[in-house]
């Protein structure tokens, strides 16, 4: 079975050496020695300013919209895993959709002023598949209407913008480490902030609101990484180019062999180094798609649809006519990437797709 993505195992004997450290420190969470220490290595291999572990990639979000959107109008995407728009309705805010620029597949920065109202606090924006939004042009507009921006930055580990880490761009960016990502700790997540006082916020919110052992500084929930899944995290860190090497050439690959004069590929932005982290294709239609999906699944070949649906026609929020959007959700297929896909694999799968179009 070829799977959409595969989780990098380190070798064995590596986790264990970090489990020992585990077992010989007697500490498991609330912060211990190898959780500092993936955040210093994180942050500097990333070159990323202010860097905080926590348990998973959602709840730096909503830690995020609880300290910065204040149950306002949050501007969005409906093109992203459904985990942003749910963080912003489990936070008592109101998810605005803007619809998406038809190449980059990231929220189009040209319709969001039109959206803007006295009750909009935030901007809420998923640099897609790792593309960079137009970080510029957000940035204008935020500082005009006295905005917050949060960048969804869950596929974006290793991404480079105008030469310096895609984290450092908005109020707050947040990563997923979750299994299928680039880089993982099993499950896990970070939030990235330039603000010193506001990830003061960050540090006592995702610790219940300690400020030390017996003192509270606000209010808090449990986010904590443990040590375990920082254990995976720096075993795992140690082969990130060669796991971005692989998959920059299963993507150089697909791009030689697959039928562009049929096919649409997604445009990743200029001045972008960008990290494979997926490999999008958009079809002519949904059937077409569903008739490649089902050849690729009877050679045990399983892409993703991804992402779909379209998150303004999600059952709990208020419908709103996003057509590229909703196009582009029905039609776009996320073929098998991973550290090492094999390159006859790869043939293969594009002989199955140019051969059903």
């Amino acid at each position: 079975m070829i799977n959409v993505t595969k989780s990098f195992f380190p070798p064995i004997e590596e986790y264990h050496h970090q489990l020992e450290r585990i077992w010989k420190n007697e500490w498991l969470t609330n912060r211990g020695e190898l959780v500092k220490e993936l955040e210093q290595k994180i942050k500097k291999d990333q070159s990323t300013l202010e860097t905080l572990l926590m348990c998973n990639g959602t709840v730096p979000l909503q830690i995020a919209l609880r300290l910065l959107a204040n149950r306002g109008e949050v501007i969005t995407t409906p093109f992203s895993y459904v985990a942003t728009t749910a963080t912003i309705i489990w936070e008592y805010c109101t998810p605005v959709f803007v619809d998406i620029d038809p190449d980059t597949f990231s929220i189009n920065e040209q319709l969001i002023e039109e959206k803007i109202n006295n009750n909009t606090t935030a901007i809420l924006a998923t640099h897609v598949f790792g593309n960079p939004c137009n970080i510029e042009a957000i940035e204008t507009i935020a500082q005009k209407y006295k905005l917050r921006v949060i960048y969804d930055a869950a596929h974006c580990f290793g991404v480079y913008y105008n030469n310096q880490s895609i984290f450092n761009y908005g109020d707050v960016s947040t990563c997923s480490f979750h299994a299928t990502k680039l880089f993982h700790t099993g499950e896990g997540g970070a939030v990235f902030c330039k603000d010193s006082e506001l990830f003061k916020k960050f540090e006592y919110s995702h610790k219940f609101g300690h400020d030390g052992p017996l003192d509270f500084k606000g209010l808090g929930i449990n986010a904590k990484m443990s040590e375990l899944q920082a254990a995976m995290g720096l075993c795992v860190l140690p082969y990130m180019n060669q796991i971005i090497e692989h998959r920059k050439k299963v993507v150089a690959l697909y791009e030689s062999l697959l039928n562009f004069s049929i096919l649409k590929k997604m445009k990743i932005r200029k001045g972008t180094d960008w990290n494979y982290s997926y490999y999008p294709i958009v079809f002519k239609n949904e059937k077409v798609l569903l008739k490649i999906e089902s050849e690729l699944n009877k050679n045990k070949i399983v892409p993703r649809r991804y992402f779909y649906p379209s998150l303004n026609t999600l059952p709990y929020v208020s419908y709103s006519s996003l057509p590229i959007s909703e196009t582009i959700s029905k039609t776009i297929l996320c073929l098998p990437l991973s550290h090492d896909l094999q390159m006859e694999d790869c043939k293969n799968i594009c002989e199955i797709i140019n051969s059903n179009l």
